[in-house]
């Protein structure tokens, strides 16, 4: 069954800079290596400081995996050293799929 992950982080907003690279890494290392369907990520343009994620994945054991994935480890190091304040994300189990 395909999951679904949206979620965010907030860090203070003048670690936004010193954040983008490795925002970046993370990106392109996971869309490259633990096969989800979608994963992104955006700067909230109202709210300085949250980045906002979205993420499909073919099913809960690729999230799991990725959730465990080398370059995991360096992300959530580097968030914690530009001082990660706050953390929420939720996964969905989708049972049905239709354009809207």
């Amino acid at each position: 069954m395909t999951a679904a992950v949206i979620g965010h982080l907030r860090f203070p907003p003048e670690s936004m800079e010193a954040l983008k690279p490795h925002l970046q890494r993370l990106i392109l290392e996971t869309r490259a290596r633990d096969g989800c369907i979608a994963y992104d990520a955006a700067i909230d343009v109202f709210e300085p400081g949250r980045i906002r994620f979205s993420e499909v994945w073919p099913d809960i054991q690729s999230l799991e995996a990725h959730l465990v994935a080398p370059h995991i480890a360096p992300w959530r190091a580097a968030a914690r050293s530009l001082g990660l304040i706050e953390r929420g994300f939720t996964a969905y189990e989708i049972v049905s799929e239709k354009p809207v």
